[in-house]
Parts: structure tokens; sequence; C-alpha cells
């Protein structure tokens, strides 16, 4: 049997109210996770919920991953069903559209894609690895990534640098979990038909972008296949089994 996925396990999915996150909910529901996810906007959380309710256990909450007493919700939640077995960082944040070049972007729109985009990952990890290491068995923190972090597309320096942050220090953890069940994944989707994707390119022909459904599918069978302590993945490069 699949140990990375087991009816009864439980996740938590950051920005499961749309896209890429709510597909990855929909995936994991059909596998008989138990599924906690928030989103920024209540409705359109509600919304997800109402859609996903009927495949399986979903708990949503509604808030933003950069308030600290929101992510401690979203773990007590998952206390509250007695375990972790998942944790996948997808809610980020733009910090202003359109896209600012270097020169014109300010302080407080820095700080802000660090502290959502960064800061926010580390805080939940922090939280999520207690709970845990107190069962036994495989576990993941996967972070969503993109290709900006590692390619210099003009105007995506701020956002780029925020996500450059986070895969290093994904790869920092996964070294000092080295010897633990807790391995760590970076997921770079690629380009998605996603609102997060129109506010930042409007004019993008939504034929030449991916659907968020086939990179949730995708996501699940890497993190099934993972053999290391710490991977990276492009997941638009990987085929749908």
């Amino acid at each position: 049997m699949n140990t990375w996925f087991e009816p009864g396990h439980v996740a938590i999915v950051t920005g499961g109210s749309r896209g890429l996150g709510k597909q990855v909910a929909r995936e994991l529901l059909a596998r008989g996770l138990a599924v906690i996810m928030d989103g920024r906007d209540p409705a359109t959380l509600d919304g997800a919920r109402e859609e996903l309710k009927g495949i399986g256990n979903i708990v949503a909450i509604a808030g933003d991953v950069g308030d600290k007493e929101h992510a401690h919700a979203l773990i007590a939640a998952a206390d509250s069903l007695g375990r972790l077995d998942l944790l996948v960082n997808n809610a980020s944040t733009l910090g202003e559209v359109p896209l600012p070049r270097i020169d014109q972007l300010s302080q407080q729109v820095f700080r802000d894609l660090f502290d959502v985009n960064v800061y926010a990952p580390i805080h939940l990890a922090q939280h999520a690895l207690r709970l845990m290491q107190r069962t036994g068995g495989s576990k993941t923190i996967v972070n969503i990534t993109s290709d900006a972090g590692v390619e210099p597309y003009p105007t995506w320096g701020g956002y780029g640098a925020s996500k450059a942050a986070l895969e290093h220090i994904s790869r920092v953890l996964a070294t000092e979990l080295e010897g633990t069940s807790v391995r760590i994944l970076v997921a770079d989707p690629g380009d998605m038909n996603t609102q997060m994707h129109r506010d930042a390119i409007p004019d993008a022909d939504p034929n030449e972008l991916g659907d968020p459904a086939d990179s949730a599918r995708r996501l699940i069978q890497a993190i099934a296949n993972m053999r290391s302590p710490y991977e990276r993945v492009r997941l638009a490069d990987r085929a749908i089994a």
C-alpha cells in the first residue's frame, strides 16, 4: 500500500479556495484524506467547501496565512483530527499588480511578499513539524514555488526573490530534518490558467496555460514517488500516470 496517502491521514492545503490549491484538496479528498484548507475570501472559500464536501472530510477556515493566529487555527484543526501527514504551502501573493520593476518596488510591498511567501510557510512548518512528529509514518511538507525564483523575468523581481528564498529555506530545512520521517518537496507548477496568473499577465492566452487540475494530479504523483529527503520538481514537465 502507498504509505503517502492513506484513508484517515490529514492534510493542510493553504490557498485552497481556488486554482491549484482547490484541485489539490480535491485529489486528496478522493484518496480518503481529511483536508483542512483556507482562503482569504470567505465567500470564495465557502463555495469551494460546498463543491468539495461531497467527496470527503473537508474543513475550511477563512483567513490569511500571514496572520499568525490564523496559522495556529489551521494547526489546531489538524490537532483536533489527531494527526498531520501533509502540509501544502500553496498560498502566496503577487504583492502588487501590475508587477513593478525593481527600481519601483517599495519596501512595504517587498516586506509583504516575504511575510506571505516566505515567513508564513516557515511559521506553518514550524508548528506542523511538532504535530507531524507525534505520529508514525512518512510526512511531507510541500512548498509551491515558481520559475520566477530561478529565472530573471523583468518585473518579477520581488515575487521571484520571495520564491528563491522559500526554495533555499526548503533545502536547509530538509538538511536539518535528515534522518527523520519528514521530507520536503519544492514544486514549480509552471504557468497555469488561474486568477493569480491572470492578475499578473492579463493578456496571456489561456489556451497556452496549464490546467490546475492536471498540475494537482502531477503533484500528488510527485509526492508519492519521492525517494529523497529533498526534491525539486517542475510539474509541467511530468507526465500524468
